[in-house]
Parts: structure tokens; sequence; C-alpha cells
């Protein structure tokens, strides 16, 4: 693939979509999403119009990153301005920076990524793969997001839905890494459901007590996965539990259901399942159809795909699977359980290995090379 053709192809086509009504910073993100795809793409099948190629993929890309925006801010506007909280003695100075940083002057995802990086301790790469998008894309959106706020006076709060994500997404980093960092998210969750009755901060510390209620069963004494249908669930925190479905049913009685309300119902399921065995897949592949209505979130619908498995049989799994893009993180994973349920361990020992060479983290690289040796095993037997 000729990676000068593609430098030089970016000006021209970031300049079309512009002149077809994207703002520059929008364009220069939706032309860095479709290069990724370029580098996937162009070595198996080289376009005879790059040019083209380029534009109609990244103008796609600009109209879903629109789509997702338009259907943000609608989820957004539902939360009451009388509402929001203004941090003052109420809460520690790490609220405070939280909203300072979520400035009205900055777009909600370039808040997020600056509070993350800023405020959070997240490194740009973890944010950018909690966005599902390259690194420097992510880079540049955080430098423009700098020098958006380094002529302005941070003297006015973001809004609570911001601040939401923020919190969100430093816990779902903590929760696969650094203890502390997932306590904190707590903390500071738990101190903006003191200041504000809002029902997606409530729906959000539901779903962070949920999770980390199973924190102590997550790994082995050897530090090794312990996938959630394989864990020991004496060691899940019972109290922790009845506390996230208490503030999470106080929540959904008001009614209106946001995206962290559809997820703790999710993680309330299961945590409401003695075994892996009692699970009652049916409903939440119905909550799973609430979460992608509200949030349209690939991820959401790869782990829908999962739970459709569950449910209704690997094969209705793999069918809901395939409508899905491949790139997506864990796709390959997902896939590698589904075929193996389906008795298809050939295939599935050679799926665990390849997503174990994408795996974002050690442990998970270290658990889906162990399923593809013991699938490899058995093969050999």
């Amino acid at each position: 693939m000729n990676e000068s053709l593609l430098r030089e192809l970016v000006p021209a086509v970031i300049g079309v979509l512009v002149r077809r009504g994207a703002d520059f910073a929008a364009a220069e993100d939706a032309v860095q999403d479709a290069l990724v795809e370029a580098v996937r793409v162009w070595p198996d099948d080289p376009p005879q119009d790059p040019k083209g190629w380029l534009v109609t993929v990244a103008w796609r890309k600009f109209l879903d990153a629109a789509r997702a925006d338009t259907s943000r801010r609608h989820r957004e506007e539902r939360v009451d301005t009388e509402s929001v909280p203004v941090p003052g003695k109420a809460a520690d100075e790490t609220l405070q920076l939280y909203f300072l940083c979520a400035h009205p002057s900055l777009t909600p995802a370039s808040a997020v990524a600056l509070t993350l990086r800023a405020v959070g301790g997240l490194t740009t790469r973890q944010i950018a793969q909690a966005y599902l998008v390259p690194e420097a894309t992510m880079a540049q959106r955080i430098s423009r997001a700098k020098r958006t706020v380094s002529g302005v006076r941070l003297n006015r709060h973001g809004d609570v839905a911001t601040v939401l994500r923020v919190l969100y997404l430093v816990f779902n980093e903590g929760y696969s890494g650094d203890v502390d960092l997932a306590a904190e998210a707590i903390r500071l969750t738990r101190q903006l459901a003191a200041m504000t009755d809002h029902e997606e901060v409530a729906g959000l510390l539901a779903l962070m007590l949920l999770h980390h209620a199973r924190r102590p069963a997550r790994t082995g004494p050897d530090g090794r996965l312990v996938p959630l249908a394989e864990q020991d669930r004496s060691l899940w925190n019972t109290h922790m539990i009845a506390e996230g479905v208490d503030v999470l049913q106080a929540a959904l009685v008001r009614d209106r259901l946001g995206e962290f309300q559809a997820q703790a119902a999710i993680a309330a399921l299961h945590a409401d399942a003695r075994t892996a065995a009692e699970t009652d897949w049916v409903q939440i592949v119905e909550w799973y159809d609430e979460l992608v209505r509200l949030t349209g979130n690939p991820v959401a619908r790869l782990n829908r795909a999962v739970a459709v498995g569950e449910a209704d049989g690997p094969r209705a799994g793999l069918a809901a699977l395939a409508e899905l893009d491949p790139a997506l993180p864990r796709h390959t994973a997902a896939e590698a359980y589904l075929r193996e349920r389906d008795g298809d361990p050939v295939a599935a020992a050679r799926l665990y290995a390849q997503a174990a060479r994408s795996a974002p983290n050690l442990p998970e690289r270290d658990h889906l090379t162990r399923q593809a040796a013991r699938l490899n095993a058995r093969l050999r037997d």
C-alpha cells in the first residue's frame, strides 16, 4: 500500500468533507478514521479510485459521528438544568475539577477526553481505546481541547452528562487495572449522587457498585483472569450488590431510562443468579435491546450478540455477530466463544489465538492464549 499517496490525499479529502458541510475538526477526525480503514482493507482489496474511496468512507464516518452526537445531545437535553449541581463546599477539589474541565466552550467529546487526560490521569492510548478511535485521532482531539480552553477562564461549570461520561470511563479503566482508580471513581460518583437527584447519576453509581462487587472473584490466586461464568460467587460482595440493586430500583421507578440504568440492570441480573446456569439471559437480551436503542453503541451490540447466543443458542449468536464490524474490539474473542459452544473447536482455537494477538491488556491476552491452548490440546488427544 502506498502510504505517501494516502498522506497526499488527506488535505483534498478533508476539503471535500468541509465543502459538504462538515466543520474542519470533524472532517479531520473522519478522515483519520477512514485512513485506518484503508490500512486494513487496501492491502487485500485496493480501490481503483483511492481518493473517491477515501471520500466515501470518510463521509460515512462523519455522518455516523454526527448521528451519534445528535442522539447524545437529545439524551443530554433531558437533564433538568435546574437540578445541575454547582460543586462547592459539598464536593472536594477533584470533583470540582471534573466540572470545570467539562467547560461549555468544549464539545462533550472533547471535554471528556481533556478531563480524562488532565484530571483522570489516563494516557492518550487508554482514552483512544475507550472511544474506539486511533491514538493519533485522540491526541489531536485533546490538543484542540487544550487550545480551546487556553484562552478562556475556567469559571463556568459543565453539565452532569459530560462528568458522568468521564467518571464512567475512569471507572472502566480502573476496573480492568488499577483498583484505586475504580474506587476513586465510585467515591466521586457517590458525592455527585448526594448533590443531585438525577436518575442517571444513580444508574452509574449502581453500575459501578454491581461491577466492583465482583472484583475479588475476577482473578485467581495466580493473577489469571477468571471469566464471569467460572467465578466463585461466594467471593462477591453481597452488601455492595444489595446497595447497587437498591440504588438502581430507586432510579428505575422514575421511568426515565438512560444508558447507565440499562447497563446496571444487566449487571444486576448477573448478580442475581446464584450460578451461571441460572442467569436470566432472555431478560438480559431485552435490556441490551434497550441499551442499543438508547445508544446505538457497537460494543453494546457485540455484547448483545453474545447474550443472544446464550439465550437462543450459539447459531443465533453467530448470526447476530455476523451483522457487526469484525474490526470491533473483542469481536474475534466473542466469535471464538460462540464457535466453541457451537461444536467447532478447530475454528474456535484459531480465533482464540487470533484474538490473543490483539488483546488490549496482558490478562486478557493470557486468558485467550490459554483458551486456544486448551482446545488445541483436546484436538491432539
